[in-house]
């Protein structure tokens, strides 16, 4: 298999997270500059219509685009370690704040860096400052809650580290463009994420 993937940008990362964590190294990872436009080369964009990265290529040539598709695909595959759940309540759960830290932290965070960084003017052609900002205010109001959830627990999903996890994480050091991190203010959020860096996923170039 290949995976077509791109430096820093939260979705690869996302499954190159994924991929460190379950000690998977059999998949050839393919990386594109997005910078130089290089997904949307036609040859790309006949194993992904849309331009997409991430992108699987299975070894028959099907193609899976989106995160969260590739690293259920992957799960399947190897089980071991669990990072989607292991039984039906366990997957509902992980699945629900999975759903929770894209959409409302990672999404915003995002959004925040697509519309408001220079560095990513050529690859977000309409930047709009006031996109940039509601969605700042958006993540930073979420950073808090998931601050509090992280009060009582060690991980996002419950007492392992999942994919919610590795969702959170890539949402917030993309953030870094707009040298943003939790300080003292997010002290569990803090904690979570230096706990992140000892991990196999938490060596992943952010």
């Amino acid at each position: 298999m290949k995976l077509y993937s791109a430096p820093y940008a939260p979705n690869p990362r996302r499954v190159t997270m994924f991929l460190a964590e379950k000690a998977i190294v059999d998949i050839e990872v393919i990386r594109l500059d997005l910078q130089k436009g290089e997904h949307r080369d036609p040859a790309f964009r006949t194993k992904s219509p849309l331009a997409q990265v991430p992108t699987l290529e299975l070894d028959d040539g099907r193609t899976l685009t989106e995160s969260r598709a590739i690293c259920s695909y992957l799960e399947s595959i190897y089980p071991e370690p669990s990072l989607l759940g292991r039984d039906a309540w366990e997957r509902a759960e992980i699945e629900m704040w999975d759903r929770r830290a894209e959409l409302l932290f990672t999404l915003p965070l995002m959004m925040w860096v697509r519309h408001g960084s220079p560095h990513l003017a050529a690859v977000e052609r309409e930047q709009t400052p006031e996109i940039a900002a509601y969605y700042q205010k958006q993540a930073m109001r979420l950073a808090k809650w998931f601050d509090t959830i992280l009060a009582d627990r060690i991980w996002i999903a419950g007492d392992r580290f999942t994919i919610a996890d590795i969702t959170a994480v890539c949402g917030l050091d993309f953030a870094k463009m707009m040298r943003w991190r939790p300080g003292e203010d997010l002290p569990h959020l803090k904690r979570w994420r230096e706990a992140i860096a000892d991990r196999p996923a938490g060596k992943v170039a952010a």
